[in-house]
């Protein structure tokens, strides 16, 4: 397959994740300013901004105890517009999409028509919208209607694209993504929580629901929430679609199934890296006290491992090129 178009779907893939993963965030934000209080809206806030490396429009989220609700709202409605409708932000919904589509244009020869057409009639509804549009009426249910379209988008990359090196592309885009932003997520709670000097048994409760995880956290663990045991989940679980293990793990498969790229020295660290991550959650996560240095680690880990694959199959030398 040729660099470019790997390229393009391993990007494209990536994007869309993020898409997804970031409405998911904002209906269970937007869904809280109604019975949430409001030091834990403004956690949510930060979390999601912390998780983003940025900083929201005016530079801080820190609040006094007397903000009022009128205030939090007022707040919340700017936040999230930077959030959705921003072109500015790169990491916005709209331009996290956009990308993706883009992406999709470049690789329609590799695309199915169903999948591109699904991107095009998300594109179509949301292009002229702004977050008055879908303030005014029910944010939660655009965010649910969006991470459902992204949804849709994969059942038909499922259900038609072809099983070639191009799937496999598509595969670890999304697995890189959903591993790096789900370890980022817990990362940055943790860090509220240590700023905090206790856990909100809500915040751990939005980090299941966004990773659906809910239903099988009380199957396994009943009602109560505990930090320690939403991580054994998010992190370990390799039957859990969205948690690291099973991420990591695909990562690996799909590698294998790609097999060595014309970068051959950089796909065999890349395969190694994939390995050492699967093995620090499965192996090293139980016996390791400081979970929050574990997940530094992976994500700095996962991030060498995207550079890895980008010069095994993306960018790599080429041969007499001077």
């Amino acid at each position: 397959m040729l660099s470019r178009n790997a390229q393009g779907l391993y990007w494209m893939s990536r994007y869309l994740e993020r898409t997804e993963l970031l409405c998911r965030l904002l209906r269970l934000q937007t869904e809280s300013l109604v019975d949430r209080p409001v030091r834990d809206i403004h956690a949510g806030w930060q979390r999601l901004y912390m998780s983003l490396h940025r900083l929201p429009p005016g530079g801080s989220l820190d609040i006094g105890i007397e903000e009022s609700d009128e205030y939090t709202l007022a707040d919340s409605y700017t936040l999230a517009g930077d959030l959705t409708f921003d072109r500015v932000n790169p990491d916005s919904v709209w331009n996290c999409f956009a990308q993706g589509r883009e992406n999709a244009r470049q690789m329609r020869h590799r695309i199915s028509s169903e999948m591109w057409q699904r991107l095009n009639l998300v594109y179509l509804r949301i292009r002229s919208l702004d977050i008055q549009d879908i303030w005014v009426s029910s944010p939660e249910a655009f965010y649910a209607e969006m991470g459902a379209d992204i949804g849709a988008f994969s059942g038909a990359a499922e259900t038609t694209m072809y099983r070639d090196e191009g799937w496999s592309f598509l595969q670890i885009g999304r697995f890189i993504e959903r591993a790096q932003f789900s370890a980022e997520l817990i990362v940055q709670q943790i860090a509220i929580d240590v700023e905090a000097g206790e856990y909100r048994e809500g915040d751990w409760l939005d980090l299941l629901r966004v990773s659906n995880a809910l239903e099988q956290y009380n199957l396994r663990y009943g009602i109560s929430v505990y930090p320690g045991d939403v991580m054994d989940l998010l992190v370990t679980d390799p039957m859990l679609p969205s948690s690291l293990s099973r991420s990591f793990r695909a990562i690996e498969s799909e590698l294998d199934s790609i097999g060595a790229g014309p970068g051959a020295d950089s796909f065999g660290a890349a395969r190694r890296m994939a390995g050492r991550l699967s093995a620090l959650v499965q192996y090293e996560w139980p016996d390791n006290l400081d979970r929050e240095d574990l997940l530094n680690r992976a994500l700095e880990q996962s991030r060498e491992l995207h550079s890895l694959i980008n010069s095994a199959y993306f960018d790599y030398p080429v041969a007499g090129a001077s």
